[in-house]
């Protein structure tokens, strides 16, 4: 019986392509392509490791910024909040990473850290950093899991907050946020416009971990006239440590003088380098009678070095009108108290309250630093 091919050619094409894709016939005919599965993320929603074109490789969705944002000045203490980031194929708790940016530059980044916040937002705080006060920034944050790590935000945009710190020998104290980096005695008030000395008592005090030898110590101050209550008092002092400030070794204080003085409103300074009992170490600054307005904001200025100290007074700003101006010179004494600490007003010496603090001043803007004084808002 004769076998016609053509019959059965069918079945041998089927017999054959079974051989060849069980791999008995190296001969390639169309097996067909089998389809690949897509990589499916582990529990933590992980994939695999290609990353994608922004370099991110947690599938999760980016954070979005909540605050601050729109160029908005921030609160103080500068905290950052954000939506939390969600897995796309599977619930995830991340860990997060902040950066601010000066342009393009990175002046900080948090690395991974444990955001915390309830319900659906994520707030972090930086802390102490690089970031300078009331400075223009921009803020981002990313979702982070073990090696993974998620696309960028989009930026928010912010002034850092105005800010107050003591470190080293430096000082910058605002008032007008509410708080101080120093420390009260006796009756004071935050009010919206700065701090508020209350009594002769009243001060504020500043120990600076490292000595200030050569340096500003500068404010702005109001609240007070000729006809203010007092008679040596005092606008703002330094000393070492807590003794008696009248006799003090590093003695530099500051007057206004008060009501109960012969000449109402006379300004003047004393600085002594080294020996409170000791004439050669003590130096005066003129005395003359200033016309006051306790609706006007001052500011006052004392600079020293291992030369010699100096007073000034400005009407209304930094740059303002000046009202008083001298320089004394040290004899060759260094100014270098052990430790430094700086007042605003003075506390209570040998001659009573009557010389110390001026009742109903108003402080702001405090600076103490070997540099410039740095611009405070405002100013």
């Amino acid at each position: 019986m004769r076998i016609h091919l053509l019959t059965h050619l069918p079945h041998l094409l089927a017999l054959t392509r079974l051989l060849l894709c069980m791999g008995f016939v190296t001969l390639t005919v169309g097996c067909g392509e089998s389809k690949r599965t897509p990589v499916a993320p582990d529990a933590g929603g992980v994939p695999g490791p290609d990353a994608n074109p922004d370099g991110s490789t947690l599938k999760a969705t980016s954070p979005a910024i909540v605050s601050p944002s729109g160029g908005t000045q921030a609160t103080d203490p500068l905290t950052f909040v954000a939506s939390k980031s969600t897995g796309k194929f599977a619930d995830i708790t991340p860990s997060y990473q902040f950066q601010v940016r000066s342009g393009s530059t990175v002046v900080y980044d948090s690395g991974t850290v444990g955001g915390v916040g309830a319900g659906s937002n994520v707030t972090f705080s930086p802390g102490t950093s690089n970031i300078q006060p009331d400075t223009d920034y921009t803020w981002r944050v990313r979702a982070v899991l073990g090696t993974a790590v998620g696309s960028w935000s989009a930026d928010g945009a912010f002034k850092s907050p105005v800010g107050a710190f003591i470190r080293g020998n430096e000082i910058r104290d605002p008032l007008t946020i509410g708080r101080t980096v120093g420390t009260p005695f006796g009756a004071v008030q935050f009010i919206q416009s700065g701090l508020e000395l209350i009594t002769h008592e009243s001060r504020v005090g500043y120990q600076l971990p490292q000595t200030l030898e050569a340096g500003e110590f500068s404010l702005m101050v109001t609240g007070f006239d000729e006809g203010s209550p007092g008679d040596k008092s005092k606008i703002m002092s330094m000393q070492e440590g807590f003794g008696d400030i009248t006799t003090n070794d590093y003695r530099f204080t500051v007057e206004k003088r008060g009501a109960q003085y012969v000449t109402p409103g006379a300004v003047t300074f004393r600085m002594i380098n080294g020996a409170g009992g000791d004439e050669d170490f003590i130096n005066d600054g003129f005395r003359t009678a200033v016309p006051f307005s306790d609706e006007r904001w001052y500011f006052w200025k004392i600079t020293w070095n291992a030369g010699g100290g100096s007073l000034e007074v400005r009407e209304d700003s930094p740059t303002g009108r000046v009202l008083y101006f001298d320089s004394v010179t040290t004899n060759g004494h260094a100014y270098r108290p052990q430790p430094h600490v700086v007042w605003l007003g003075a506390p209570v010496g040998r001659a009573g309250p009557i010389d110390a603090s001026i009742p109903g001043t108003i402080y702001k803007n405090v600076w103490v630093g070997p540099g410039p004084r740095p611009k405070f808002p405002g100013e």
